[in-house]
């Protein structure tokens, strides 16, 4: 839906580089979802609900695309590098908030990419080369990092075979799937059977949490709207368009898995669609599949990398992060000390933490995030700009409120300690940041004195 016509071009200025176009960024966000976590996850998923695992799949596409309706109208209606926290200080008048929600994501990023280099260092790796988890994960973020630091097109062109690459492994389970239950030595009866002794809507709402992780990185795509043509008319097809993609992927892959093999033997693995792949003994390589595995983790960690980075920048440009954060390079145009400090942070995380406790941690720092975002939505509405943008319909932000509100609910009290420690260190860099900014230059002081 539109609020006005929009124009042939966006008119916002910028000093980052406009080069991102409609299919870029559509396979940016495709490539953002769909990448570690149906991977790593899918075996959990199987634990909590069962053979029915495409349920859950399809309940957390269903949630995310509540929250992505706001994003779509909020990015088209202020296309700038920050997306959440710009959101949040136009909606609420109050630094500390826009800096919390910016903090959020930039914590869900960093912690995101950690989790990922480490997924990235752990069993996939080891199929190929036997190295010690923590440096491989330090080696491979530093990576990341200078690929970040070379330019958005060359990230987002590394991006494109990524995806397609971890695309069509997944597609590659599904045909898999398909196959086996050709041979008539699948199940298709276990894709409706819940896990003995479980409530199944209990059941399928614990495991939407865990699916949940998957859809997360639809937001990212907000910090490219200053980088994006013509944002007003290719943002909202590019994010919807992702998205569903990705459910349709997703579902299709959770009635695969389930088809081949029983949710016990998935939830034992750490690689549960590779325990796929080796059951439908079709003569693919371990090796294979493995190699797609990692494509898909590197890709996720980049393009969570490209978000941090951006959202720092966009914080020092608000003045909620400090100025030497905006600092860009000259001919690449890239945010090239947000890409530094944001990685640094990353590297720290992988000494102190594991895969599944920072993927959780992720997901309850980023419900933060999209509850501010859905109700940012609600009171920008009476802010009217002069341009075009996209419009959800008033229902599906209160939705998304709720189901924020949902979700957090079911999170463990271990994991609201870990997000609570990171907010208040949060707290701490904003009143730090408050201070710096309040005090007089040497300058200043001689002209004072």
């Amino acid at each position: 839906m539109t609020d006005q016509a929009a124009p042939p071009a966006d008119r916002t200025d910028t000093r980052l580089r406009r080069a991102v176009t409609g299919p870029l960024l559509f396979l940016f966000i495709l490539g953002d979802v769909l990448g570690a976590g149906v991977y790593a996850l899918a075996g959990r998923v199987a634990a909590e609900v069962g053979g029915a695992i495409w349920v859950p799949l399809l309940v957390a596409l269903l949630l995310a695309l509540l929250t992505a309706a706001s994003y779509a109208e909020l990015a088209t209606k202020y296309p700038r590098a920050g997306g959440s926290a710009v959101y949040a200080e136009r909606a609420f008048r109050q630094p500390l908030v826009a800096f919390l929600v910016g903090f959020c994501m930039l914590a869900a990023g960093v912690t995101s990419a950690a989790g990922l280099a480490l997924a990235f260092a752990g069993d996939y790796l080891g199929v190929f080369l036997d190295v010690p988890t923590t440096p491989a994960a330090l080696v491979f973020l530093s990576l990341v990092a200078l690929l970040n630091a070379r330019g958005i097109r060359e990230s987002l062109r590394a991006n494109l075979v990524m995806t397609l690459v971890e695309v069509s492994g997944l597609v590659l389970v599904v045909v898999l799937g398909a196959l086996v239950l050709g041979r008539g030595d699948g199940d298709p009866g276990r894709t409706v059977e819940f896990a003995p002794g479980v409530v199944p809507a209990s059941a399928v709402l614990g495991a939407a949490l865990l699916a949940y992780y998957s859809f997360v990185g639809f937001e990212t795509s907000a910090n490219l709207a200053e980088e994006v043509r013509d944002v007003r008319r290719v943002y909202p097809r590019a994010l919807f368009g992702a998205l569903l993609t990705a459910g349709a992927v997703y579902v299709l892959v959770g009635l695969a898995a389930s088809v081949v093999l029983p949710p016990e033997e998935l939830a034992a693995s750490t690689g549960p669609l590779l325990e796929v792949v080796r059951a439908a003994d079709a003569g693919i390589p371990d090796w294979l599949f493995s190699a797609v595995a990692l494509v898909a983790v590197a890709n996720g960690a980049l393009l969570t990398m490209i978000m941090a980075s951006r959202m720092a920048y966009g914080m020092a440009e608000q003045r909620l992060l400090p100025a030497v954060l905006g600092r860009v390079l000259p001919n690449r145009r890239t945010p090239w000390v947000a890409i530094a400090v944001t990685t640094v942070v990353a590297m720290v995380l992988t000494l102190v933490g594991d895969l599944s406790k920072l993927a959780n941690t992720v997901v309850l720092l980023l419900l933060f995030v999209f509850l501010s975002t859905n109700t940012a939505v609600l009171v920008l509405r009476r802010d009217r700009v002069d341009t075009g943008h996209f419009r959800a319909p008033t229902v599906l932000p209160v939705l998304g409120v709720a189901s924020c509100l949902l979700l957090l609910w079911q999170q463990e009290a271990l994991v609201w300690g870990l997000a609570a420690l990171l907010l208040a260190g949060g707290v701490v860099l904003f009143a730090v940041t408050r201070l710096v900014g309040r005090r007089p230059s040497a300058a200043e002081g001689a002209r004072r004195g």
